[in-house]
């Protein structure tokens, strides 16, 4: 038996192949009842409409692809909540690449996405700026989410305000009276936006002498392992703030292997405001960088870089806050 088609779900519905299609896009200009006839067709008749001739007639594919710097981290699984939403509601589809695998395999995903034709691209989290992804942003309505970089031209960038939540961060620890605070750091300028802002509070209250800023790598283990050098310091501080969640949770666990309680003995902030922070074994205070809002706003961006490709690149930056939880407090010791 061959597949039903468009004339067959037409015919059965006694309408024109041009209606079928108007609804089948979810086209508001279709009346009620003749919308209803159409879809109980589909149905009866099992129809499935072509994905490739469509993608043909209209030029589109109706998909976006996504390239992600790590989709181990959660807080990028959260944005991807938020972006996705969006274009769902847009009729758009998702096609995920995580750039750590493509630069161990060393695949050209950028290119990849060009080939494969998708409406538009989003870049989450820090990535480099490669000739493949300059090509590939050229070529199609490109986003940056979630960091300040690749700088691209016509490309639009949603991220969190970094410097604003590292200052709330790092004033809420010094408002609890810690003078030997310690920053586990990340990299690239969310990084060093983060770095500036904590190394700025500290000097605006005296404690230059008495912080310190230990180098991490975004991971668990790189938290862990740079707490670890923080507690073998002459004077170990009495509170941290991690660069993310992630890295605060293994900076948790070197505290804990030490015999130090938190947050009597140490107390620690994260950054992101993941599900991670939210475990109430872990009961993290840490930064809420409003990942779902983030991904909503770039989906929106990228659908208005697609009507218009050629506007001015925009910057946006969404607000932070701080959620006090478990693991801050006042020092045990002045």
């Amino acid at each position: 038996m061959r597949a039903p088609t468009i004339r067959d779900v037409a015919e059965r519905a006694g309408v024109s192949k041009s209606l079928v299609s108007l609804v089948l896009r979810g086209s508001e200009q279709v009346r009620p009842e003749k919308r209803q006839a159409v879809l109980s067709a589909v149905e009866e008749l099992g129809y499935r409409p072509n994905a490739a001739a469509r993608s043909l007639s209209e030029r589109r594919t109706r998909s976006v692809g996504v390239l992600l710097n790590d989709l181990r981290n959660p807080w990028f699984v959260e944005l991807l909540d938020g972006l996705g939403s969006r274009l769902h509601e847009r009729g758009l589809h998702l096609l995920l690449a995580d750039g750590r695998l493509n630069r161990r395999l060393d695949d050209d995903l950028s290119r990849t996405f060009t080939e494969l034709r998708v409406d538009g691209l989003v870049a989450v989290g820090t990535l480099p700026a490669t000739d493949e992804l300059r090509a590939a942003a050229t070529h199609i309505p490109t986003v940056v989410a979630g960091a300040r970089e690749p700088v691209l031209p016509h490309v639009d960038v949603v991220a969190g305000d970094d410097a604003h939540g590292a200052r709330l961060a790092t004033e809420h620890l010094v408002d609890l009276g810690h003078r030997r605070i310690a920053h586990i750091a990340g990299h690239g300028v969310v990084g060093e936006l983060r770095r500036t802002a904590f190394e700025t509070v500290v000097r605006e209250h005296g404690l230059t002498d008495l912080a310190r800023v230990e180098q991490g790598d975004l991971t668990e283990e790189g938290g862990y392992r740079a707490m670890v050098r923080l507690l073998h310091t002459p004077e170990p501080p009495t509170a941290v703030f991690a660069f993310n969640d992630i890295a605060c949770v293994g900076a948790l666990s070197a505290a804990e292997e030490s015999g130090l309680r938190v947050p009597h003995d140490l107390s620690l902030v994260g950054y992101d405001n993941t599900y991670l922070a939210r475990l109430r074994h872990l009961w993290l205070t840490t930064v809420d960088n409003a990942s779902h809002d983030i991904g909503r706003r770039a989906a929106q961006l990228l659908l208005d870089r697609m009507t218009t490709p050629t506007r001015p690149a925009e910057t946006v930056l969404s607000p932070p806050t701080l959620q006090v939880r478990g693991t801050t407090g006042p020092p045990s010791t002045p």
